[in-house]
């Protein structure tokens, strides 16, 4: 255990949640929902420059670091090899990373543009479509996962090849030393454990109102804030029995297994739906989406230009700048823990095109038939509210009453497990995060947070439902702002430790050549830790 880190994260956790309880739960939602839009909309107008610009740094960054002569470097000693095959890495980095949201957002964010400021001027329904499309695989391309990139690869690098503990603070040892064993190093932590938990939270809360809809559409089981709160606890309980069953037999089973689900719900909905639509939208909204790419990752527009499109870019774009970057400690360190042994080419090109070209498969699928119906026959699914924008799809296919039933059924199951792997996943990196970066935690310490988890979300949903976890979203948009400076120094301090690396002799060694020792082979706590205070590192 780390005591200042678990100590103060916890107490102020528990606090949260007493308070709430003793509170009555209950608030007032249009208050909440009018401050939390106040605070988007003046992110949006005093510092989206600043999101736009870091977040077109984080791209560039991470392409050359793919092309550069440093893609050789392993995330370990260079005789390590992977601790997990390419199959069930992708699956748990994906489903951590952003499982959830494409289950979310697949079907409500691109219908939802057709009726937006983005569309304006389009001459055709296929027009509105690619405009609509190309923005929403513009905000889940490349900025989100380059941004999980930044912080993971930092921290997976001095984790294992420089013998740093796995947590946060490490990526800050170039521009604090061995500080980071000290106060600064644990406020690093602290506020990376209340990013996770509050983001897991507010999703656990969407995805029991998610579920939820489905259960409406499916069975006409009425929506309810009770039955809400009893499918988080499901979900906690699943949750923790994968989390204490550790990664390899809990988290890597649930994510194959959501993965494969996943596909099957997929291949469903393309054989129901309007095949040749998606097919030809496909390569349609890729070439609209990377042709539009650099214009829309250097644009601001001010409320004097377009107050519309400055409002719409406010909530939407810089939002999910804000959520992404939020989350970049969850994920990054997942999927650091997960990525041993993988080299630095083989890291980047992994976590940031395979999920890539899923995506743009999903949105294809769920979002170009959901526009099929909307823009044909006018099924009403973009006005619909986003827990319920997938099942009014599922209503509008064209398919047997007993195959919308299991086709439903099956939504509601590859939404409850993407909410569960991330949930697991969540919990085991807070573990880690509390208990000074031991990538192996105790079990008590996984079913402490695990548990706290789900009663952080039960609360949130309890006391002002959507309202306030729209709060927390807005909160989390207004933390990304310093953390997004934080992520550049990031960037630069694991650009100098590279630099460092003797990169000629693994240039040789894979041409298949004799090379001199790197001094890599010992693993973490070898000759490259001849700077760090002795102890202080963990081995693998």
């Amino acid at each position: 255990m780390n005591p200042p880190v678990f100590f103060t994260s916890g107490i102020v956790i528990l606090a949260f949640v007493i308070a709430g309880i003793t509170a009555g739960i209950v608030v007032d939602e249009d208050v909440l929902d009018a401050r939390s839009w106040g605070w988007i909309t003046g992110i949006g107008e005093y510092f989206g420059w600043l999101y736009v610009i870091a977040a077109t740094f984080y791209v560039i960054f991470v392409l050359f670091l793919l092309f550069s002569r440093y893609g050789l470097i392993k995330l370990g000693p260079d005789d390590s090899k992977p601790e997990f095959g390419t199959m069930a890495w992708f699956a748990m980095l994906f489903t951590a990373g952003m499982g959830i949201g494409l289950v979310f957002f697949g079907v409500a964010e691109p219908t939802g543009y057709l009726e937006s400021v983005i569309v304006e001027g389009a001459n055709n329904p296929d027009e509105q479509a690619a405009l609509a499309m190309s923005a929403t695989l513009f905000h889940w391309g490349f900025h989100p996962w380059s941004i999980y990139i930044i912080l993971g690869l930092a921290l997976g690098y001095f984790s294992y090849r420089k013998g740093l503990p796995l947590r946060p603070a490490s990526a800050f040892y170039p521009l604090i030393g061995d500080r980071i064993y000290k106060w600064p190093g644990h406020m690093v932590d602290i506020l990376a454990v209340f990013g996770t938990m509050f983001g897991l939270a507010t999703s656990l809360g969407l995805g029991s109102g998610q579920i939820n809809a489905g259960l409406n559409a499916v069975f006409g089981v009425p929506s309810s804030m009770p039955l809400q709160i009893g499918i988080i606890a499901v979900i906690t309980v699943v949750a923790l029995y994968s989390v204490l069953a550790g990664i390899d037999k809990g988290i890597r089973r649930l994510s194959v297994l959501n993965m494969w689900l996943a596909i099957a719900l997929l291949i469903i909905v393309f054989i129901f739906g309007p095949k040749l639509f998606m097919v030809n939208g496909m390569a349609d909204w890729t070439g609209a989406f990377l042709q539009s790419l650099p214009e829309r990752s250097l644009s601001v527009v001010t409320p004097s230009m377009n107050p519309d499109l400055a409002e719409w870019q406010a909530n939407w774009t810089f939002f999910y700048w804000g959520w992404w970057i939020s989350w970049a400690p969850f994920v990054g360190m997942f999927i650091a823990r997960i990525s041993y042994g993988r080299t630095i080419r083989q890291f980047i090109t992994g976590v940031l095109f395979a999920p890539i070209g899923v995506t743009i498969v999903w949105f294809a699928v769920f979002g170009g038939s959901g526009m099929f119906y909307d823009l044909t026959e006018d099924a009403g699914i973009g006005s619909a509210d986003s827990d319920r924008a997938m099942y009014q799809l599922l209503e509008s296919l064209p398919m047997h009453d007993v195959v919308f039933l299991a086709t439903a059924v099956l939504t509601i199951l590859v939404v409850a497990f993407f909410f569960i792997t991330s949930s697991d996943s969540g919990s085991l990196v807070i573990d880690i995060l509390t208990n000074g970066g031991d990538p192996n935690p105790s079990k008590v310490q996984r079913a402490f947070w695990a548990i706290l988890e789900g009663v952080v979300a039960a609360v949130l949903v309890a006391a002002g439902g959507a309202a306030a976890l729209q709060t927390l979203q807005a909160a989390s948009l207004t933390t990304g702002v310093p953390f997004a400076i934080v992520l550049v120094l990031v960037a630069f301090g694991l650009l100098k430790a590279l630099r460092q690396e003797n990169v000629g002799a693994l240039q040789l060694r894979a041409a298949g050549l004799p090379a001199p020792s790197t001094g890599h082979e010992t693993g973490p706590g070898g000759p490259d830790k001849e700077n760090l205070e002795s102890g202080k590192g963990v081995a693998t």
